[in-house]
């Protein structure tokens, strides 16, 4: 009984741990919604709590394409990105797997606090994949630039493929995820479903 106890509150020691060296890495706030309009490179957006939104593009802003994609779509040497929530054993339960194409290898790569849709905290791993182990889902090394992480990725999370994309593709009714810049006028980044597709991260 001591025992368990101890390897309970072990446990629970372990996962506070965790989540607080989560909560001190500085965390991405992106904001989710559909877009409005875009005039005069500003774009307009309700956010998905129904606030209405400006933000600037510039010729730095990257648009990216986001479709849906499935779990077959991660392979060794892909590069992806996970928004995922810290395991008490060190590891990440994914939330969402992004699989940039070639070309955008290296958006985005590290290990950062990132904010969910839900307004919770969690992180963001964005690396080349390693070794994969497939059990009961799929579980991927992903190596990022001074690191690696363990990301398991349940059966049911969402998988989507991110493309370059364009400004003619933010069209009325889109679903969005905007990266801020700095400034918070301008947008470092944004993500545009295909087709009616709500990017999932």
């Amino acid at each position: 009984m001591k025992t368990a106890l101890s390897t309970t509150l072990g446990t629970l020691l372990l996962s506070a741990a965790v989540m607080a060296s989560a909560a001190d890495m500085p965390v991405v706030k992106p904001m989710r919604g559909t877009v409005d309009g875009l005039d005069n490179n500003t774009l307009s957006f309700t956010t998905r709590s129904g606030a209405h939104q400006t933000i600037g593009l510039t010729d730095k802003t990257g648009i990216r394409l986001v479709s849906k994609a499935n779990i077959d779509s991660i392979k060794a040497d892909s590069f992806i990105g996970s928004a995922a929530t810290p395991q008490a054993d060190g590891t990440l339960k994914a939330l969402e797997v992004t699989v940039f194409e070639p070309s955008l290898k290296g958006s985005g790569e590290g290990h950062y606090g990132w904010e969910n849709a839900d307004g919770t905290t969690g992180t963001m791993t964005n690396g080349t994949v390693g070794k994969l182990a497939q059990a009961n889902g799929r579980t991927l090394t992903v190596n990022y630039k001074g690191g690696e992480k363990q990301v398991v990725v349940p059966e049911d999370v969402p998988i989507a493929y991110v493309e370059a994309g364009r400004s003619e593709q933010l069209v009325k009714g889109a679903k969005i995820v905007v990266f801020p810049a700095e400034d918070g006028k301008t947008a470092r980044g944004v993500a545009v479903g295909k087709d009616g597709f709500q990017p999932p991260m």
